[in-house]
């Protein structure tokens, strides 16, 4: 089985809040950003959030993510998968969370999903910042997940 390679941190030099999926689909990995996958319901969940439009290429999503002061990124760094299948997921290595903490001014974390949530919390030890499960935007999770996004997002952005 083929091993593949996660993204680097979306990240900014201000970045408030650090959003963690799992690892990026086939779609995401083939334009090569996260939530590539137009069936994604993460980028207009978001973007919505503050009133904006869904950005809908690279450099907008950047723009949003640094005007926002959001950092991406997944808890895997390096696995073998099936597809973009979570449940697939295995020989994985983490990614060094702890360390972008470290650099960065991130207050909070939302982990995007349940399988984001089980490796990091069983795999990354000394997180002092607070984090919460919402759930998945991924198009494999039918439920209505805007509200609860939004609930949390307003937490944080007041």
């Amino acid at each position: 089985m083929m091993v593949n390679h996660g993204f680097p941190p979306a990240v900014f030099k201000d970045s408030k809040l650090l959003i963690l999926g799992s690892f990026p689909s086939v779609k995401s990995r083939e334009v090569n950003f996260y939530y590539g996958n137009p069936r994604n319901s993460f980028w207009e969940i978001v973007s919505s959030f503050f009133g904006e439009l869904t950005p809908t290429d690279y450099r907008l999503k950047n723009e949003f993510l640094s005007r926002r002061r959001i950092a991406l990124w997944d808890v895997v760094e390096e696995c073998e998968i099936v597809g973009s299948a979570d449940s697939t997921i295995k020989n994985f290595r983490v990614a060094d969370i702890p360390r972008l903490l470290q650099n960065y001014p991130i207050e909070y974390i939302i982990l995007n999903g349940g399988k984001a949530y089980e490796i990091f919390t069983g795999n990354i030890k000394g997180v002092t910042v607070p984090y919460e499960k919402l759930p998945s935007t991924s198009p494999a999770n039918a439920h209505p997940k805007k509200e609860i996004w939004h609930d949390a997002l307003r937490r944080i952005f007041g």
